[in-house]
């Protein structure tokens, strides 16, 4: 009987073992850190689309209706969103903002591998609410 060489054998079998639980561990790692970027930018959409709701129209205040500015509903989600870096886009459709938020997330472990960045986009929506205008002691 001829024996078999089996040396090498085992060295292969490490080798792909361990190829896999790196990529296995890439994976959940960068697509946990993914998952919470993009909660990141769901939740700067709505903090800005909350304080663009704020930039009523002066005019419509004295007359009773309640309407959004869009320049002014952009330049506060932007002053909103200044601390963070990111950029949003605040679109205005009579009473109701919808801000859009979206940057780069690098990747950690799946860079090495040449997939270095994804975009992560969040999306927030405020309406204009009519509120306490006047302050009564009890």
């Amino acid at each position: 009987m001829k024996q078999r060489d089996e040396a090498g054998m085992v060295t292969a079998l490490v080798v792909s073992i361990t190829t896999a639980l790196l990529l296995f561990t890439a994976l959940v790692l960068d697509g946990g850190y993914l998952l919470a970027a993009r909660r990141e930018a769901i939740d700067e959409a709505e903090g800005a689309a909350r304080a663009a709701a704020q930039a009523i129209a002066t005019p419509a205040r004295s007359a009773g209706s309640l309407t959004l500015d869009p320049a002014r509903a952009q330049a506060a989600a932007d002053n909103f969103l200044a601390p963070t870096g990111h950029r949003g886009v605040a679109a205005v459709n009579g009473d109701v903002v919808v801000v859009t938020v979206s940057f780069s997330h690098p990747m950690l472990i799946l860079g090495i591998g040449g997939l270095t960045a994804r975009t992560v986009t969040g999306r927030g929506t405020a309406r204009v609410e009519r509120g306490i205008e006047t302050s009564e002691g009890p």
